[in-house]
């Protein structure tokens, strides 16, 4: 039985491997996600991307689909990420959990998506990059 299953092992080894590999290509947005998006941003300028943002009690956390969400840090500063990996479930307005390390947010923090009314994990991803998108200064 032993030798079965080196056998498997490395049979799969490979597999496992070469599903690993590719990358990964987040799901494209529905029209009526698009045009959310389209609304949240409108009027604010995409500046360059950081992998880390300060958390702020008073920020509001919005998921737009499985995959993109919005950090509202005030009417002039939102901050886009589009997670690494798809959690389900966000879309139907399930809830997301983030495990941190301190006062930010960062790139790579895991996430889990719950359907808080069952108690059952939907999905899990991993934060992306913040691409901040700010107001004009007047």
């Amino acid at each position: 039985m032993r030798s079965w299953m080196l056998r498997s092992g490395l049979c799969l080894g490979p597999l496992l491997l070469a599903g690993c590999s590719g990358s990964y290509e987040p799901p494209k947005l529905t029209e009526k996600q698009t045009s959310e998006l389209e609304r949240a941003l409108a009027g604010k300028v995409a500046g360059e991307k950081t992998s880390c943002v300060n958390r702020v009690s008073q920020a509001n956390l919005t998921a737009i689909s499985n995959s993109v969400l919005l950090y509202r840090v005030s009417g002039r500063l939102v901050y886009r990420n589009d997670l690494i990996g798809s959690c389900s479930g966000l879309s139907r307005g399930d809830t997301l959990i983030i495990k941190t390390w301190g006062s930010q947010y960062c790139r790579g923090d895991m996430a889990t998506s719950a359907d808080l009314t069952t108690g059952m994990v939907t999905g899990n991803c991993a934060l992306g990059d913040f691409t901040p998108y700010r107001a004009p200064g007047k």
